[in-house]
């Protein structure tokens, strides 16, 4: 269970490195436009936003990715710093949906690998 707990954070970290991508990299994009559903115009004003917001999803993504990458040498730190970084990613999703209930679907992607990681985590140390 420790194996799918880190592989399914190690997925959820390369979901936010990719989102990171879309709001500090690409927000005006059409393509991102279209992914966010938002227009030309709201995209230019809210661009800051985006960058600082894209930010936090590389941080909580590369804490991650040394929690992983730490799970064999130093156990308790990876483990720690893996569910640091996949609960707060899952704390995200939760916000995300319950401050607009059309985000749904992207609350879902957010936050379904994280919870997976966390549900493994559970059982692999009971």
């Amino acid at each position: 269970m420790l194996i799918a707990a880190c592989v399914f954070a190690a997925l959820a970290a390369l979901v936010h490195v990719y989102i990171f991508v879309l709001e500090s990299l690409r927000w005006q994009d059409p393509a991102t436009r279209r992914v966010f559903g938002t227009t030309e115009e709201t995209a230019a004003v809210t661009q800051p936003l985006a960058y600082n917001q894209g930010f936090y999803n590389l941080f909580l993504a590369l804490g991650t990715a040394v929690g992983v990458a730490l799970v064999d040498a130093r156990r308790d730190a990876g483990i720690a710093l893996i569910v640091f970084g996949v609960g707060s990613m899952l704390a995200a999703a939760l916000v995300l949906v319950t401050s607009d209930r059309s985000k749904l679907r992207a609350a879902t992607v957010q936050g379904l690998l994280p919870a997976l990681a966390l549900l493994c985590l559970l059982v692999w140390a009971l």
